[in-house]
């Protein structure tokens, strides 16, 4: 009697599947064949991706320094380079603290054993790259090393401490021109007038900047190099400590 769900008798319920043999062999090596093309392809990156789990070969000493922000001695034995933006919170935790990011920061002690004894002088390297308002910072940055040099790092750490969130919020022209107004020996409206009079030549360097950076294997904020070793991301001071000594 036929089975009455499927209108075939049981026997013939015996389904023949070797037409799904050859399909299904296809299918698995095609995924085994896209499975060695990945590691295959992995083994061979292109050496002009930074590998950040590899050491990379960098000098500070090829940095590029002309008209770049600075503190430090000049003659100082040993040379970082900070690439970073001023709406990275990873920086702001490096610099001055950040309270959602648990990294005690590095910056403070860095410039009280180091800067501070004439061992390390810091360059400050614009990597302008989470929106406009990083770009305008980074613009505003160049006009105060221009007009007030001595009160650069002053400013530099006022920036940080006013971060808020990383797209609206602070960062904007009008917002960083009230910062500066409560800095003494700052005056915002000169500060403005050079910025639109030099626009393009600090974009230009601005780009310049995280070219370089992303030459030398800088892909993200913060990004370092300290003589010969590099740091990359928000690490906690001792591993600054180390890179230092080991090269003083």
């Amino acid at each position: 009697m036929p089975n009455e769900t499927s209108g075939v008798s049981p026997s013939s319920q015996k389904k023949d599947f070797s037409a799904f043999y050859l399909p299904a062999a296809i299918l698995i090596a095609g995924a085994m064949i896209a499975i060695g093309l990945f590691y295959g392809l992995a083994g061979t990156k292109s050496a002009a991706v930074a590998d950040p789990n590899q050491p990379r070969n960098v000098n500070a000493k090829d940095v590029k320094t002309d008209g770049v922000p600075f503190i430090g001695n000049e003659n100082a034995p040993l040379t970082m380079a900070y690439w970073f933006d001023y709406q990275c919170p990873f920086c702001k935790a490096i610099d001055v603290g950040h309270p959602q990011i648990p990294t005690e920061p590095a910056m403070p002690m860095i410039i009280k054993d180091y800067v501070d004894t004439g061992k390390l002088k810091i360059y400050f390297k614009d990597y302008a790259f989470l929106g406009p308002d990083s770009t305008v910072a980074a613009e505003y940055k160049h006009a105060v090393w221009e007009l007030y040099p001595a009160k650069f790092y002053e400013w530099h750490e006022a920036m940080f401490h006013a971060q808020d969130e990383e797209h609206g919020g602070f960062g904007d022209e009008a917002s960083i021109l009230e910062l500066i107004k409560k800095i003494p020996g700052m005056d915002a409206n000169r500060l403005k007038a050079l910025v639109a009079q030099k626009k393009s030549q600090y974009d230009a360097a601005i780009a310049a900047d995280q070219a370089e950076g992303a030459s030398m294997g800088i892909q993200g904020t913060p990004g370092f190099i300290i003589g010969t070793k590099s740091i990359d991301g928000a690490v906690p001071p001792a591993q600054f400590k180390a890179a230092i000594d080991s090269q003083l």
